[in-house]
């Protein structure tokens, strides 16, 4: 009850995609379903952005820190 899961990408990520490139690349590359509830993090070749792609029932959301 209340878990909620993150998986990062073990790649360096071009922080220019959008939600429809973040979550091809979850569901491509990774394998699994961006639907899922899960957190999805995603880090640049420097490791100094950060992107995380969610689901919330209706609409993704993509949050960057730098």
């Amino acid at each position: 009850e209340g878990q909620i899961r993150m998986v990062l990408y073990g790649q360096p990520t071009d922080m220019r995609k959008s939600f429809d490139g973040l979550q091809a690349l979850t569901r491509h590359a990774m394998g699994l379903a961006p639907l899922n509830g899960s957190l999805y993090v995603f880090i640049n070749r420097r490791g100094g952005q950060i992107r995380v792609l969610y689901f919330d029932r209706s609409v993704f959301y993509v949050r960057g820190k730098k």
